[in-house]
């Protein structure tokens, strides 16, 4: 078809404003456009030290199994979690990673023109979903990286049909403070769906901390969303879950394709919830990385968000798209801050003790 014939096919208006997610530079990337050996990727918020072992092995005995369809409902994993987290089996949905279920909410319950709060720089999604629904995405500014969320009680009007809060916020790393978060919760109108997003919860050390999956039991408009792609490391494999009312995930059954997540993703994750030790682990050695980024960052003469996930956002007197070139020539992958809505930062996930410091010393060699 000619470009020209092509024209002619109308696209949807709601993608006019829409634009391409765009995620860390993947290592091959660098390496082809550089023709660097060596590169260390702390942009993506992954895992450094892998996965579990469990995993694995349940990978490799699931291999057997691969010429069959899995069951669509994980109805294993899903009772795994529910014993887990002390919910019922009926109030757990697994997704194709927690992004699936993000848009199978907008999808579900985001009609034309109606309105969805959320903070202005927070995980993109929540954003081109309702857009991509015909939604108005309402956005609230952080204040000091944090959500405000009286100002979001505030923008709440008659159209209002969702608010997002991401708990530790991506890409700040900030959370809200248990109490704050308890009192806004209880003020949401409960005809308005409010997603928590907890994709970072494992990686919390902070005790004013709202765990949101063990209240939803008391509050039917709530929905908390979780994942295995950070503490657990298995981004690839593209498995998440929401905890919520029975309602909302019959509702969503409807509309999840009927074959959303893959055997192996299945059998990995059931495997992983219960590897313990695994997750203390991480959780430890994320800390001491955290922490120490933070230290070293402060050393620069740099600020910093104080974070609770497993990435640093580090505030610079400069550009971050240019130390993200810098650092990005030298073979150290982070984010700049302009493609995440906030200039002047940049984003860097804790990887192994050894890449922090060689993080930090190429930050040191590359400022200006």
């Amino acid at each position: 078809m000619s470009v020209a014939r092509h024209q002619k096919i109308i696209v949807r208006k709601q993608l006019e404003t829409v634009g391409v997610y765009k995620p860390g530079k993947p290592i091959e990337e660098v390496k082809r456009e550089l023709g660097l050996s060596r590169i260390v990727k702390l942009a993506s918020n992954e895992n450094p030290l892998g996965y579990s072992p469990r995993a694995r092995e349940a990978m490799l005995r699931e291999m057997d199994a691969i010429t069959f369809y899995p069951e669509g409902t994980a109805p294993m994993l899903a009772h795994r979690l529910a014993e887990k987290l002390q919910v019922n089996p009926n109030q757990i949905i697994v997704g194709n990673g927690s992004d699936e279920i993000l848009h199978l909410l907008t999808r579900s319950y985001i009609r034309e023109s109606d309105e969805a709060i959320m903070a202005d720089i927070t995980f993109p999604r929540y954003e081109t979903n309702v857009k991509i629904e015909g939604g108005v995405p309402r956005l609230v500014p952080l204040i000091d990286g944090i959500h405000d969320l009286n100002g979001m009680l505030a923008a709440i009007n008659e159209k209002t049909r969702m608010i997002f809060v991401c708990n530790p916020n991506n890409p700040t790393g900030t959370i809200v403070g248990k109490a704050h978060l308890q009192s806004f919760i209880q003020q949401v109108p409960d005809h308005i769906i409010l997603v928590i997003d907890e994709a970072y919860f494992e990686y919390v050390t902070d005790n004013d901390y709202l765990d949101c999956a063990s209240i939803v039991a008391s509050y039917p408009n709530v929905i908390v969303l979780r994942t295995f792609s950070k503490i657990y490391g298995l981004a690839a494999l593209r498995i998440g879950y929401g905890v919520m009312h029975p309602a909302f995930v019959q509702e969503l059954m409807k509309v999840k394709e009927p074959f959303n997540t893959n055997r192996m993703a299945q059998a990995a994750a059931l495997a992983s919830i219960d590897d313990e030790n695994f997750v203390e682990e991480c959780k430890a050695q994320n800390d001491e990385g955290r922490r120490y980024i933070e230290q070293e960052t402060a050393k620069l003469g740099l600020g910093y968000f104080p974070s609770q996930g497993n990435f640093v956002m580090i505030k610079l007197p400069c550009s971050g798209e240019e130390v993200f070139q810098a650092l990005l020539r030298k073979g150290i992958i982070v984010r700049p801050g302009e493609a995440l809505g906030l200039a002047r930062t940049i984003r860097v996930s804790v990887g192994t003790f050894e890449e922090n410091e060689l993080f930090i010393q190429t930050l040191r060699e590359v400022m200006p």
